[in-house]
């Protein structure tokens, strides 16, 4: 059994900064590929960064230069810091791990469906 538990929402003030914690633990072996989706409020589930073993990271274009996503491939766990803060990035930000391999597209970006296990999801709320 695979356990994925994302830490570090809250609330913050437009401009502010968080950093978003992602730990996947359980009979997992070797980890591809992990990522963040979020879901905002009304709206469906997208992409906001990913992060394959050996190679560069992919970002959303709403997110770029603001959010850097890192991971500690020993604690098998990624991170998302987020800095300018404005109120669109309101959401749910849910962490994916991909481990049996499968479902690469263009650039190598690991394909939503693709992820095998994800969190519960952990509220960001951008407001003043």
């Amino acid at each position: 059994q695979v356990h994925v538990v994302e830490s570090g929402g809250g609330l913050v003030q437009p401009g502010g900064s968080l950093r978003l914690s992602c730990a996947a633990s359980g009979s997992i072996g070797t980890i591809n590929a992990m990522g963040w989706y979020r879901e905002p409020p009304g709206k469906p589930r997208e992409l906001v960064a990913t992060l394959r073993s050996g190679g560069n990271p992919n970002y959303a274009d709403s997110v770029k230069g603001r959010f850097t996503i890192s991971r500690d491939i020993a604690k098998n766990t990624v991170y998302l810091q987020m800095n300018s803060l404005n109120p669109e990035d309101t959401a749910v930000y849910y962490c994916g791990t991909e481990y049996r391999g499968g479902g690469y597209g263009a650039y190598g970006i690991c394909l939503e469906n693709a992820y095998d296990s994800w969190g519960q999801g952990t509220q960001v709320t951008v407001s003043s």
